[in-house]
């Protein structure tokens, strides 16, 4: 005699099944080389620099394991990390927050799974570069992306009411803090707004409201980042980006220090295994607000760089970059005096893997 189950029996199987989370650990190495032809007299490169600052030196960047938990009414993450990036990034970070590259937990408001609250650790919000060299265009960094955050701590309101459209607002504890700065009772704010018309085309504008002093010296900063990427062909893609910010001259002031950087980076696909990545920007911070030179001069400065990348597998990406920056004033350590231009030349590879743990 053979038994079937009824059929609602076994589509609540399928339904218990489909509600089972996905668990995926995964990983990413990033190791690489950079000569800074102005020697400078430590091994550090500049002082603006917060991604391969260490000259004429082989080192790892950044390396991180993670495991990530996502189903459809909850969703975490846990990421450890280890190399110069957290060293020069995390410098603020007290003990073992250091090694938190990310730790969050989030769950959906609504069946739709559109709407989602999450809070922790997590990447920042604003711009178009993250600390991951395998999702950027280039291989070092622009300098607005070095001086604004790279990670953020607290809690994020995430809304998709179209499939086209991302809204993000968030309340954190600070401009890239974990911990927040002692005497600072007051919470920092950021939004997010985000266009997807088509496949081509992404539109970004991110905002940041918030201090970095304790209250005794409480400066209110203000900042703006606008973003647009596009694929001008199945070959050609172009990144155009404004960075605006303005801050307190003291507690409770009506008169402002401003920062402001553009930048353009386009890029061409060779060949599958190919691209090839161009780069101008610009950033004046006249007053150090964000950006203080090795001498305390006004920072002024343009640059420019060239990159090629070779993929010989989709999880795989070695790259060589030339970069050229020039400033008004003489800003650039060398090993005695200070210049007004800086070349550097660096090379890296990264490497990232996944696997799903409950297949």
């Amino acid at each position: 005699m053979f038994f079937l189950p009824p059929l609602d029996a076994k589509a609540q199987s399928e339904e218990e099944s489909s509600q089972l989370p996905n668990i995926e650990a995964s990983g990413y190495v990033e190791a690489f080389y950079m000569f800074d032809f102005n020697q400078p007299q430590t091994d550090y490169r500049q002082s603006f620099y917060y991604n391969y600052n260490r000259h004429n030196e082989i080192n790892l960047n950044l390396g991180f394991l993670k495991f990530s938990v996502q189903q459809p009414n909850y969703r975490s993450s846990l990421a450890l990390q280890t190399g110069t990036y957290p060293n020069d990034n995390y410098v603020n970070e007290p003990g073992l927050l250091k090694t938190i590259f990310e730790a969050n937990a989030g769950i959906s408001l609504n069946k739709k799974g559109n709407l989602w609250v999450d809070g922790g650790v997590f990447a920042s919000h604003i711009g178009f570069e993250s600390a991951i060299s395998f999702d950027n265009w280039t291989l070092s960094r622009s300098i607005l992306a070095e001086n604004s955050p790279y990670y953020l701590s607290g809690a994020k309101l995430s809304f998709a009411p179209h499939e086209k459209i991302e809204i993000n607002t968030l309340i954190c504890n600070g401009w890239q803090r974990i911990q927040k700065v002692n005497g600072n009772s007051l919470p920092s704010f950021g939004t997010q707004m985000k266009w997807m018309p088509n496949k081509e085309y992404t539109l970004n504008w991110s905002t940041f409201i918030g201090t970095d002093d304790p209250d005794s010296l409480r400066r209110m900063r203000y900042f703006s980042n606008l973003y647009a990427q596009l694929k001008l062909s199945k070959k050609i893609g172009l990144i155009l980006g404004f960075d605006l910010g303005t801050q307190q001259q003291n507690k409770n002031s009506t008169s402002y220090y401003f920062w402001f950087s553009p930048i353009v980076i386009a890029q061409i696909a060779l060949n599958p295994n190919w691209k090839c990545t161009v780069r101008t920007e610009y950033y004046q911070d006249k007053k150090g607000i964000i950006v203080s030179s090795a001498n305390n001069k006004d920072f002024e400065t343009f640059g420019c760089s060239l990159n090629f990348d070779y993929s010989p597998t989709p999880n795989v990406i070695c790259r060589i970059e030339g970069r050229w920056l020039s400033s008004r004033n003489p800003i650039f350590e060398t090993k005695s005096i200070h210049s007004n231009t800086d070349f550097c030349l660096g090379t890296s590879i990264s490497i990232r893997f996944s696997d799903k743990i409950n297949n």
